[in-house]
Order: C-alpha cells, then sequence, then structure tokens
C-alpha cells in the first residue's frame, strides 16, 4: 500500500471560509451536520483536482474513525424532541452518514464504514485499510480520523491510499496524525 495524499484540518478552522475557497459548489454543506462537513472538506482538498473527478466509480473505499461520532448532532436534535423534533437534524445522528455524503458527492460505489473507537488508534485505521483491499475490486481508500466532541473543537486527518506500492503503515499514520506536517 503506498500513501498518495493526505490532509488535516484542525480546530480554528473556519469550515465556511475553507467551503468557499475551494469553490465546491454543493449547497447541501450548509444543511450538513459538523462531522459531515469536516469530513467532506477533507475528502474535498484530497481529490479536488483528479481526472474523471465525478465519474462514477466502485473501485474506492472510504473508511472513517471517530471518538465523538455524531454526538454534537444528537445533542442538537434532543433538543428538538420536546416541540417538534426535526427530521433534517435526525439524519445525522447516525456516525456513518459522513462516509455516505463522501461517497454521494464523489459518485464512489465501493465500500463505505465508519468507526466509532475509544480513541485515535493507528494500527486499528491500518488494519481496517488492509482488510478494505481484500476486496480485489478496491484500488484506492480514503480513510481518516474526524473528531468533533464541539462545533468548535474538531480534528481531521485523512489519507488517500492506493493498493499498489510500499510505504503505509501504522507508523507513516502516527508520524502524519502525532506530526501534523502537511504534504
Amino acid at each position: 500500500m503506498r500513501l498518495l495524499k493526505y490532509i488535516s484540518i484542525d480546530s480554528g478552522t473556519d469550515l465556511t471560509a475553507l467551503y468557499r475557497s475551494l469553490k465546491m459548489e454543493y449547497p447541501k454543506f450548509f444543511k450538513m451536520d459538523i462531522l459531515s462537513r469536516l469530513g467532506l472538506l477533507g475528502v474535498e482538498m484530497l481529490v479536488k483536482d483528479e481526472q474523471g473527478r465525478f465519474e462514477p466509480r466502485k473501485d474506492r473505499a472510504v473508511i472513517m474513525f471517530s471518538r465523538s461520532g455524531s454526538l454534537v448532532n444528537d445533542g442538537n436534535f434532543q433538543k428538538t424532541v420536546q416541540d417538534f423534533p426535526s427530521p433534517a437534524l435526525f439524519v445525522y445522528t447516525l456516525p456513518n452518514i459522513v462516509t455516505g455524503e463522501i461517497a454521494i458527492r464523489n459518485k464512489y460505489a465501493g465500500e463505505t464504514s465508519a468507526y466509532v473507537t475509544d480513541g485515535f488508534d493507528a494500527d486499528r485505521i491500518f488494519a481496517t485499510v488492509e482488510e478494505a483491499f481484500m476486496d480485489e475490486e478496491t484500488r484506492s481508500v480514503i480513510c481518516g480520523w474526524i473528531d468533533c466532541p464541539s462545533e468548535i473543537g474538531f480534528e481531521a486527518v485523512i489519507w488517500l491510499v492506493d493498493r499498489d506500492g510500499e510505504g503505509f503503515d501504522s507508523e507513516i499514520i502516527k508520524k502524519i496524525y502525532y506530526g501534523r506536517t502537511d504534504q
């Protein structure tokens, strides 16, 4: 497996300004929860220059990890329950919606999965990416750690990994996550 590219987004980043700077033209962004916004922007940064960008593809998997999952939006939804539960908020009470939003935007039809874990675990991330490549149709994986314990406290580190080559392992994941050095 070979690391093609990675990005990181940390607290303090104005996500709306980042969205506008990427010139995404994706109005649904403004209805999304913080987790989906963060994931969508991170993936946009990774793949914005790919050729054939919006052509349907089955060979790319999307796998995300988080500690807080959709807790921020769960709380927002809970506040609406007494008056009238908001269907627009309810949709985002599932942590895996971020992978669905990414797949829909980019027309990916490969594996999508989201895991809520006790914390960042490079070995688990690497093992899960390795497992994704057991599907012979999977040629690349977008994987990441996206955590949003609050609307203003968040982090994302997202990797684009290719099946062919060498140089992607749990040590690289740790180095990038803990070092947060940009490519």
